[in-house]
């Protein structure tokens, strides 16, 4: 690959670990920080997860498709038993088990070459490369921490302050 490439592929990396450990993790632990162990597993109905499936559902999902698909770990997922348990796990195992895995994340992240995001790799059935596999991660992440988000603010009527001391009106 050429330096341009280089700097290109280097450029999309630092911006998918930013989303997703400088936005999204800080975002999940404060939402975790926010409920008891009773309202993490909280269902509503049959139909919908609790903030504990949710967090279970993103370890496997990143573990799948970056630890595995482009780290070439074994696919341990079993992704239905995410949305079964029924818990109570404790929060600190739940938060603990996401650190392990994003740390696996983060070396897989840290040791990606540019040519690599363009590879095509199998994940769960599909033919991905590298940037979608990358895309498609970080917006499934973003994606179930806003759901994350909706149900503390349901639950505990609090505005989770992601943006104080960032005037969002600012322009240009």
């Amino acid at each position: 690959m050429n330096n341009q490439s280089d700097q290109l592929a280097n450029t999309f990396l630092n911006e998918i670990k930013r989303r997703l450990f400088e936005e999204n993790i800080p975002r999940l632990q404060k939402c975790l920080e926010s409920l008891s162990t009773e309202q993490i597993w909280y269902r509503p109905n049959e139909n919908s997860n609790s903030v504990g499936n949710l967090v279970l559902h993103l370890q496997g999902n990143v573990r799948q498709w970056i630890v595995s698909g482009l780290g070439g770990d074994p696919d341990i997922r079993e992704r239905q038993k995410e949305f079964e348990e029924k818990g109570p796990l404790p929060t600190d195992q739940l938060v603990n088990n996401l650190d392990q895995t994003m740390s696996l994340v983060k070396t897989v992240l840290n040791n990606l070459k540019a040519d690599q995001l363009l590879k095509i790799n199998q994940v769960q059935g599909y033919h991905e490369s590298g940037i979608s596999i990358l895309v498609h991660v970080t917006e499934h992440f973003s994606y179930h921490v806003g759901q994350i988000t909706y149900i503390v603010k349901m639950l505990k009527d609090v505005d989770m302050n992601y943006y104080a001391g960032h005037d969002l009106n600012a322009k240009g």
